[in-house]
């Protein structure tokens, strides 16, 4: 959410953003069991005892697939304690109880092999946090809040103190698995029936939410009758997918995200699938599975990966689909030995295809999707080298005339998002075109686009095509290894179109129908404003206006 404003101090517009003021006041910014510190650099840490999830993308400044333990931990083992850690800003707690004292908050916490952390205040309050943490802050010393107690595991508990509770639970342990072994073999008699209660209750669910979608008022199917096909979901059984991917084979592994890892898998016809498993200890939950499963299902497109269906069986929920040769775009155009394996005819195709899988998704399916995680990972590539564009996890609908939604759980990846959704939570079709045209500059270019969050950091990928356009001298964005093999008047054309989908203001983004009648026509391409350059305290100004509401004022350059 922004506008221009003309400053009489600085005698030039400049356009003004609402955001939160402090950088660690965005949500989710250093992802699961990391701490935000805005006094440090880089200002996104792990908790102790926690290293980052996904380290490549911290060396780029993404800090969004957050921390998991470098030890795992052994629920029920003797070497589990607690590291105390102060001047935190804590977050919201799973639960709250009154309690007598420390000592028995602690053992709540330890008898709960979900429970991560404990905070205990004077009066007797008892705060848990069942899960993954997310938006703790870092405060200045002295603070008021109270002490944090994160729970660890340690491979020796040498001069380690043991609650009195905790001994007294020991000795009672083998009292409890004397009953527990007892009713073990009741348990197993039961637990098929309830699996295949639970798997058809689930089932029932994803295809009630399917019928209702549909159902919706502003939904072009609701306009006739609606086939019963077109809300059947297919499911696959747990053991023919096991049997597919050889019991999950780590040789068949094709990758791991934030969903869980990827298997390559054969159907007894012959045909090649990609399972993706969704892992228990997964930032993306039952929600965004919901999602995917129902979304992707409703949508056909050549430039949209082939969905096949799910599995939904004890504990394991998976989604099924073709098997791309060729892995995801970023697997070439990064690589300086693949890289060329790409030529310009070949890339200008990909960037067209990505355009007609979004304006698919923008305006020609049955449903307005905005897909919220377009980067050049979730491209994959078939045998021809077409693109398909996938992962629907974080996707959301939108009904009728609607052209704008605002969220507090921002998802996706930094170095993609539009400004209006990174810190305000707003998002719309103009989104997506803002990450589409990352997408082109890296295509063009060979480059990754990179957050900065000082003015030490070396300039980012925007900053470099917008000054090198401004100068005239965009021919240097191209990659030396396509310049051979492109028309220059082609390749500055998607520069150029590139920076019109990164404009600040998202009214000023052209459409996605726009965008893909510019790519394959020729005619005059409108110059573009300037788009967001960096996130540096050279080019932001944090102001608090009476009204509370933070603002952050981006100045303009000089434009052409």
């Amino acid at each position: 959410m922004g506008g221009w404003f003309w400053s009489k101090d600085h005698q030039k517009w400049q356009f003004v953003l609402f955001g939160p003021a402090d950088f660690c006041d965005r949500i989710n910014i250093c992802g699961s069991f990391g701490i935000c510190d805005i006094t440090s650099a880089p200002p996104c840490e792990c908790l102790q005892g926690y290293e980052p999830k996904y380290k490549l993308d911290w060396d780029i400044n993404d800090y969004s697939g957050g921390c998991v333990r470098k030890t795992p931990m052994q629920c029920g083992s003797k070497n589990v304690g607690f590291v105390r850690i102060q001047n935190v800003k804590l977050p919201t707690s799973s639960e709250s109880m009154l309690v007598g004292n420390d000592l028995i908050c602690e053992y709540i916490c330890l008898s709960n092999c979900s429970c991560n952390a404990y905070a205990y205040s004077s009066g007797g309050q008892c705060l848990l946090w069942n899960g993954d943490l997310f938006d703790l802050k870092r405060l200045p010393n002295n603070s008021s809040q109270v002490e944090f107690n994160l729970k660890l595991f340690e491979s020796s508990n040498k001069g380690k103190k043991k609650p009195l509770l905790v001994a007294l639970a020991a000795s009672i342990t083998s009292a409890i698995f004397v009953c527990g072994t007892c009713c073990y073999f009741l348990w197993r008699r039961n637990l098929r029936e309830k699996g295949i209660l639970r798997k058809k209750k689930f089932r029932e669910m994803l295809l009630s939410e399917s019928a209702t979608n549909l159902a919706k008022p502003g939904h072009s199917s609701n306009k006739g009758q609606e086939k019963k096909s077109d809300i059947e979901l297919k499911f696959f059984e747990l053991h023919d997918l096991k049997v597919a991917t050889d019991n999950f084979l780590l040789d068949n592994k094709l990758g791991e995200g934030g969903f869980g890892a990827a298997f390559k898998g054969q159907l007894p016809d012959g045909q090649q699938i990609a399972v993706k498993r969704l892992s228990t200890q997964s930032r993306q939950g039952i929600r965004e599975f919901k999602t995917e499963a129902l979304l992707i299902a409703k949508l056909q497109h050549r430039n949209l990966v082939r969905f096949f269906g799910c599995c939904v069986e004890d504990e394991e929920k998976m989604l099924i689909y073709e098997y791309m040769p060729n892995k995801s775009l970023d697997y070439f155009i990064f690589d300086e030995s693949r890289k060329s394996l790409l030529d310009w005819k070949k890339q200008h195709e990909i960037i067209i295809g990505i355009a007609r899988g979004i304006l698919y998704l923008h305006q020609d399916s049955r449903l307005k999707i905005i897909h919220r995680d377009l980067k050049a990972s979730n491209i994959l590539l078939d045998e021809d080298m077409n693109p398909k564009i996938s992962d629907f996890g974080t996707a959301r609908i939108f009904i009728g005339n609607q052209n704008e939604a605002k969220t507090l759980r921002v998802v996706g990846t930094y170095a993609y998002m539009s400004p209006e959704y990174a810190l305000a939570g707003l998002f719309s079709v103009k989104s997506d075109v803002f990450s589409f045209g990352v997408m082109v500059l890296e295509v063009i270019s060979g480059k990754k686009n990179r957050i900065s969050y000082n003015s030490d950091s070396p300039p980012n990928l925007i900053r470099q095509a917008w000054e090198l356009w401004n100068d005239g001298r965009d021919f240097e964005l191209i990659d030396p290894t396509i310049v051979d093999s492109c028309t220059n008047e082609e390749a500055l054309r998607c520069i150029q179109i590139g920076l019109l989908c990164l404009q600040i203001d998202a009214a000023d983004r052209p459409t996605m129908s726009s965008i893909l009648f510019m790519l394959s026509n020729e005619g005059t391409v409108p110059s573009p404003k300037h788009p967001l350059i960096t996130l540096t305290s050279d080019s932001i100004t944090m102001e608090t206006t009476s009204s509370s509401i933070n603002e952050v004022t981006i100045t303009a350059p000089d434009v052409r």
